[in-house]
């Protein structure tokens, strides 16, 4: 039986009413951890449970992670609503843009990360460091990601982000290779490739509890902002 993960304390919260947009597997353990570390969860959509139709105005806060054909209507629904809203869905980032104007224009709160996995945002941090010290020398660049078959994009949302940073800093185009195995949480693999060595670094997920748990900070750290924010505005506080 899978133990609980004790997410160490960032800053002190009160306990909130959650509304949770989308109940797949992430949705279902973000429901157990917030519970287990005091909230209440008030509100629950589904596939045949749209956001849209539910009340979600006693919600402190809602946490988006839905579907890539729900979840700008999930995250506008909770803006409208005057929510704060956690996302943690891929592949809808084409309407990323008009989400963040839609909370700017009724002032609302909202938070949007690929990856809510405090590893996986040091891997950036990491990465981006290394990077830097690449750029001046002649090595190939690649990432290789793995998760389970039931993830619907591919490649991940996490190994695109990657991708945009690392082609910010070396002025390339980053391949990214992907795999779908039986029951892995996520990994990934970056590579510098030269003619005399290999650099390699990577992350590997044990299970969901890092991103459930990134994202449950997310929401308590939300609380009582108003604006477009990054996982990044966590980190750095």
């Amino acid at each position: 039986m899978q133990q609980d993960f004790h997410y160490p304390l960032i800053y002190k919260f009160v306990p909130m009413n959650i509304a949770i947009l989308g109940n797949g597997k992430m949705g279902k353990r973000i429901s157990e951890l917030a519970t287990n570390r005091g909230h209440t969860i008030i509100a629950i959509s589904s596939s045949t449970t749209p956001a849209k139709t539910l009340d979600i105005s006693t919600a402190d806060v809602a946490i988006d992670f839905s579907t890539p054909t729900t979840a700008f209507d999930n995250i506008s629904h909770a803006i409208i609503s005057g929510i704060p809203v956690i996302s943690g869905t891929t592949a809808w980032l084409s309407k990323l843009q008009e989400a963040n104007d839609l909370c700017l224009q009724k002032g609302g709160a909202f938070l949007y990360a690929s990856n809510f996995s405090i590893g996986v945002n040091i891997f950036f941090e990491l990465n981006k460091k290394l990077a830097k010290l690449m750029k001046e020398h002649n090595y190939a660049n690649k990432i290789h990601e793995i998760h389970h078959k039931q993830k619907l994009d591919a490649p991940s949302g996490t190994a695109i982000t990657i991708a945009k940073q690392m082609d910010s800093i070396l002025n390339t185009k980053t391949p990214i290779t992907s795999e779908r195995l039986a029951k892995v949480p996520g990994t990934h693999k970056i590579t510098y490739s030269s003619e005399v060595d290999k650099i390699e670094i990577k992350h590997t997920a044990k299970n969901r509890d890092g991103f459930v748990m990134g994202a449950i900070i997310a929401a308590e750290w939300i609380i009582g902002k108003k604006g477009v924010f990054s996982i990044k505005d966590i980190l750095e506080q």
